[in-house]
């Protein structure tokens, strides 16, 4: 088991699971085999799936060999009238159809689909070269054809770089969000075959890392040790478009309010009420301090836009002017020492500093206003169907 953080290196060759003894990777499969399976799924009958995809009956027959030796599962059981989807395909497919609908075109191919998320995840050929092992010609013409099939211009030249064209990155987050349907198919059938395999890719803003996620973690590696949980740290600024792409499976954090609605949705957990924290000895300490008081000192907080920093200025909006605030931070560590150097004020949950609070270094002066509280909760891509080991997470 492990946790770790995200590399470019992972994000461009993509999760590796143990099928058939064998390690197998989403980029070993043909996009127009799954296709034929999708339509073979959907119509009963090899005959039939074969004049939708425009394949031969033989050529259909041997897609479906391949994907099911790749799988180690039957995906079909066949019948004196046609064929019928086996549980392996009644998860797998469903998953390898969300990924075609995401791709959008018969025409895009496995290779050229991978090209573009590497050349997206490293800024140029060469990092791309390096982070998946293919040769730069390689990417090159798999991109080049990539644009040729779906006739869009999906990168251009600035000067010796290269950038993305907006038709490029909206292409290249369909395809991460195709590649993220493919691996959790992969999860969901690994998981059929008994072995507690996959991964979970989890948002981590600022007040999930104190107590919320390790514990989560915690518990839920007890039951699933051989799943992997990827957590990326940031700001919700920071985290939304990697979920939007299908980067990272879920945030956990502080919702928005009002909701962004559209393509995410959001599930409170609890609701945290901040306190004043201050280091040991401030001034302030031992005192029942008023707004004003608590005014007179320097503050570090969250930047303006966050759901802290409107608690924040909601609390001092009786007064009708705001402390100054010579630094503006969301990390708890740059906070700790600036407190502990002077007479800052911040204002934070208590779950955030429990080891300071505990261990003497940092006080906790009082509790914020009544009212003042934010929700935490975790945030998805609208229709995200997380596989039975997410769900066991959630």
């Amino acid at each position: 088991m492990r946790v770790r953080g995200a590399g470019k290196s992972e994000l461009a060759n993509g999760y590796k699971f143990l099928l058939s003894a064998s390690f197998v990777t989403i980029w070993d499969f043909n996009l127009r085999h799954l296709r034929a399976a999708v339509e073979t799924a959907r119509l009963g009958s090899i005959n039939a799936a074969a004049d939708a995809v425009s394949l031969t009956q033989p050529a259909v027959t041997q897609a479906i060999a391949r994907l099911e030796g790749l799988l180690g599962v039957a995906l079909f059981e066949r019948r004196h009238d046609g064929v019928m989807p086996t549980d392996a395909a009644r998860l797998f497919l469903p998953r390898a159809d969300a990924a075609q609908a995401h791709i959008a075109s018969p025409r895009v191919t496995m290779a050229q689909l991978r090209a573009l998320i590497a050349l997206a995840a490293a800024g140029s050929y060469a990092s791309a070269s390096a982070a998946t092992g293919l040769a730069q010609p390689s990417l090159h013409r798999a991109v080049n054809d990539l644009s040729v099939a779906l006739k869009r211009s999906l990168i251009e030249r600035r000067g010796k770089g290269l950038m993305l064209t907006e038709v490029g990155w909206r292409t290249v987050r369909a395809f991460r969000l195709a590649r993220a349907e493919l691996e959790a198919g992969l999860s969901e059938v690994e998981g059929l075959k008994g072995r507690e395999t996959g991964r979970i890719s989890v948002g981590a803003m600022p007040l999930s890392r104190a107590r919320v996620l390790p514990h989560s973690i915690a518990a839920f590696l007890q039951d699933y040790p051989d799943v992997s949980v990827r957590v990326l740290e940031g700001s919700w600024a920071e985290l939304i478009e990697p979920l939007r792409d299908g980067e990272i499976d879920l945030m956990l954090g502080a919702l928005r309010d009002p909701s962004p609605g559209g393509d995410v949705v959001q599930a409170p957990l609890f609701e945290d009420r901040p306190v004043v924290i201050a280091r040991r000895g401030h001034p302030l300490e031992g005192t029942a301090p008023t707004l004003e008081a608590l005014a007179s000192f320097p503050w570090t907080v969250s930047a303006p836009g966050t759901p802290l920093r409107h608690q924040w200025e909601r609390m001092f909006a009786p007064l009708g002017y705001l402390p100054a605030v010579p630094v503006e931070c969301g990390s708890v560590i740059t906070i700790r020492e600036l407190l502990l150097g002077g007479d800052m004020l911040t204002l934070l949950s208590p779950d955030q500093v429990r080891v300071e609070l505990l261990g003497g270094w940092l006080t906790r002066l009082c509790d914020a206003p009544d009212g003042l509280s934010r929700m935490i909760g975790v945030t998805t891509r609208t229709g995200w169907r997380p596989t039975a080991r997410q769900r066991a997470f959630l």
